[in-house]
């Protein structure tokens, strides 16, 4: 069985959200400098990288991520590959991938995974999304899980109607997914976010093994 870590290194180069500020990691205990030990501190949003959007990001009273059920976070899952032409995400887009029936977990793979490289791109706000009636098309399937391969999973400038529409349904959100060596198919998924109490989302490291 292979493995696929399709988490995002963190590093302050990597794009984060406009408006979300940098990402900061300084040692601030050196062994060169005589300390017992070297020592970091980190600074950035909640939001960075690979990460989990709790129901509090877009709801006023939905729960935090500390409640997240890690029943949705962990088991298997489906990998949609759509092709590069696909520019947004709508119910078509998502019927001709052909998606096993009673799949709890879709991660959607699109030409955004080609972002990831070795060297980290500017933010691109012309990233792949998902539209509201694909949300509700998946709502509709019984999807519990919806993970993306970009730093949203609605269009920018437009995100409120396809969060708002899973996070109400109980579809738990992932975000930040490095899919570009994987392929379309069935893995077992493991997402774990960190407990951060009382946050709105938490950045997660996230695996795929291969069944």
């Amino acid at each position: 069985m292979k493995t696929y870590d399709v988490s995002l290194n963190i590093s302050p180069g990597m794009p984060v959200w406009p408006g979300d500020g940098g990402i900061v990691i300084r040692r601030i205990n050196k062994l060169e400098a005589g300390a017992d030990a070297n020592v970091s501190r980190m600074e950035m949003g909640v939001h960075t990288g690979t990460h989990v959007d709790a129901p509090f990001h877009f709801l006023k009273e939905g729960s935090t991520v500390e409640k997240m059920p890690l029943k949705i976070l962990i088991g298997r899952a489906y990998v949609v590959h759509l092709p590069d032409d696909v520019a947004l995400i709508g119910p078509a887009e998502l019927e001709k991938a052909e998606i096993p029936p009673r799949t709890r977990r879709v991660l959607i793979r699109t030409r955004n995974s080609k972002q990831w490289g070795k060297d980290y791109r500017p933010f691109l706000k012309s990233f792949v999304a998902v539209d509201p009636k694909a949300a509700e098309y998946l709502v509709k399937r019984g999807v519990k899980l919806v993970g993306v391969d970009y730093l949203s999973v609605a269009p920018f400038g437009n995100a409120t109607p396809t969060h708002v529409t899973l996070l109400k349904a109980g579809v738990v959100i992932v975000e930040g997914l490095n899919l570009s060596q994987v392929s379309q198919g069935r893995y077992n998924f493991y997402c774990l976010p960190l407990k951060l109490n009382g946050s709105d989302g938490a950045p997660a490291r996230a695996i795929l093994v291969g069944v």
